[in-house]
């Protein structure tokens, strides 16, 4: 079956870093959209970042544009979100999804699959 497997959450100062992977296993990964969202206490999820199959193109939530970097490794059927300069209101537990269609969309109705997620807060 496919296992989206998240990793790298944690406690963290504001202003500092996080890098989160995201591990796929159960499907031919390089043929799937990869996204990252988000969903805080009390809120809805949220989309933050995608890359296309290739990764020759990406896509970011406006909050975190020039902070946060999304890359892939086919090779190693992993997805990464790289988070720069985090704030408190990045706190939140993060998921990773995968798309069968080949574009990127920023609805969650969008994704085939999803991680469980990995918990990130970043104290002020």
């Amino acid at each position: 079956q496919v296992q989206l497997v998240e990793s790298g959450g944690g406690l963290v100062q504001a202003g500092g870093s996080l890098r989160l992977s995201c591990a796929a296993s159960g499907l031919t990964f390089s043929i799937y959209v990869m996204g990252w969202f988000r969903q805080a206490p009390g809120k809805e999820r949220e989309f933050v970042a995608a890359i296309t199959r290739s990764g020759g193109a990406t896509r970011y939530a406006d909050s975190v544009k020039g902070r946060f970097s999304i890359s892939r490794d086919n090779a190693k059927n992993t997805v990464y979100l790289q988070m720069n300069s985090l704030k408190p209101e990045d706190t939140a537990v993060y998921s990773c999804a995968a798309r069968r269609v080949p574009s990127i969309t920023t609805l969650t109705s969008g994704y085939d699959y999803w991680g469980q997620g990995t918990q990130v807060t970043v104290s002020s």
